[in-house]
Parts: structure tokens; sequence; C-alpha cells
């Protein structure tokens, strides 16, 4: 039996897996082939959705489905297919107009199998499409027609989005949805019981893996619920306090070859199941 067969490794990508100028160490690489040629399953778990994530498969190759839209969805890059995913209510949209109204300045995104659109742009979504490659696509709520996976909001002033969060923290539908921070100029609508933690439990269902046998390593707050779910959680060094205290270890930064650092650690058995 191989030394890491059996197990499942699920990493963040910015922050964690990228160093700040969004390279993926040649030590990382080299750990995570070492860990795969072990019998390992090496995978991520991303905010992304699938067509803003084909650049990772090419540079890392998981051979293991991989969880998107921040836990909302699971998909086979080799099948081109979700295995699972979760579909956001259009009752959404109330709050999508209701944020307009009430903050005009925030940017206003929808995301879909299909496309993404931009319902109100500003200097954060630029900024998104600058990093990702997307083109412009408008979209109105009322020209939506497609299934919403998630809506996110942004805005480079983290003050507007802290008053974001509690206005639609305040919502009276607030309660039908999930909410998480996926950095800090960015905060999302998900589907209620989506997140990282859920498409970690998930990939265990559908790859018959032991839960207790998974590995799980994070910054930033939508990572908590994942760190939570495995079996053994490493928090990077630059990573926010609440992750640092959801997890069980800390590790050196994502400037530091952490994933390398982690599977280092295992092989040499600092860190058992």
């Amino acid at each position: 039996m191989k030394k890491f067969e059996g197990s499942l490794f699920c990493t963040d990508l910015d922050g964690t897996l990228y160093a700040d100028d969004k390279t993926v160490s040649k030590e990382n690489l080299a750990a995570i082939e070492y860990f795969k040629s072990e019998g390992g399953l090496f995978t991520f778990i991303t905010g992304r959705v699938p067509m803003t994530s084909v650049d990772i498969c090419r540079v890392i190759h998981p051979n293991a489905p991989y969880g998107c839209i921040n836990g909302g969805g699971i998909y086979d890059p080799h099948k081109e297919e979700y295995l699972w995913s979760l579909d956001l209510s259009h009752e959404a949209l109330e709050l999508v107009r209701d944020v307009d109204r009430i903050l005009p300045e925030i940017g206003i995104q929808f995301n879909t199998k299909k496309g993404i659109y931009f319902n109100k742009d500003n200097e954060a979504m630029v900024r998104f499409r600058r990093v990702t490659g997307m083109p412009y696509l408008p979209c109105g709520c009322d020209e939506l027609q497609e299934p919403l996976l998630k809506i996110i909001f942004g805005h480079n002033d983290t003050a507007q989005i802290e008053a974001l969060i509690q206005f639609l923290q305040a919502h009276p539908k607030a309660d039908r949805f999930d909410f998480i921070r996926s950095e800090r100029r960015l905060y999302e609508i998900l589907p209620k019981g989506a997140g990282k933690g859920t498409a970690l439990r998930k990939l265990t269902e559908i790859l018959g893996i032991d839960p207790a046998k998974t590995i799980a390593i994070g910054d930033y707050n939508n990572d908590i619920s994942m760190l939570k779910a495995a079996g053994l959680s490493f928090a990077v060094a630059n990573a926010v306090p609440e992750v640092k205290a959801a997890a069980k270890y800390q590790t050196v930064s994502n400037n530091e070859h952490a994933i390398a650092a982690v599977i280092d650690a295992l092989d040499r058995g600092e860190f058992t199941f």
C-alpha cells in the first residue's frame, strides 16, 4: 500500500497554494506530484466557477474532482461536467435590487453555469475581469434567464463592504441564504447549505474517502468550514485570525511553499490521521 493511499488533500487557491505573485512554486508542484505518486488524491476547493479555474487545472493537474463556487458545486475537469451543485433561488435578486437602491456604489455580478454577468460595474468588478480574463457581459435582474450559482458584490473600499454585510445580514430574507466573505473586496450570496465544508464532505462521498483521512489548508474566512470538516486542518501563517483559530495546526506562509511543507510533514509522520 502506498503511503498516502486513501487520503484526500484539499487546498484553497489564493493566499494558500498561490504565492502573492500569483504563481505556484516549483516546490509546491513537486510535493503535489509526490503526494499523488504515493496514492493520495489532490485537489482544490475554490470560490471560483469552473470557467475561471481552467488555468489552475493545467498547472497542478488535480487527480480528483474539485470544489467550486465556495462549496456550491463539485466539478470534474476531465469530464467537463458538474457532479453536484446547488442552485441559488432567483428570490435572491430581491436582495440585489435592495442593495443597488441603498448602496449604489457596490458592484454586482451573477455567476451561472454558462457565464459570469455584470449587473453593476465598478472598480472592483473591473479588477475581477482583469485578474480572471472574463469578458464584460452586462445583465439586468429582469434579463437573467439562467439558474444562478451565486451572486458576488464587490467594492475596493472595505468600509463599503462592511456596510453591505450589515445591510444584508439584517435583511428580512437573510435567513433564506448563506453569505460568505471570500476576500476583503468581495461578499457573496450562496444557496443555503453551500460552503467549502459541504464540498469537502460531498467529495468524500463521491470518491469513497474516509472523512477522517482528509487534509485541508486555507487562509481566509470562506475556508473555515472546510478546515472544520477535515481530518487534518492547517492555516497558513498569513491566514486571518479566525482561520488560525479554526485550524488544528499552523504552517508556513503562502510565500514559503506551504503545500510542500505540509506534505513533507505528513511524509515524515509528524502528523497522523
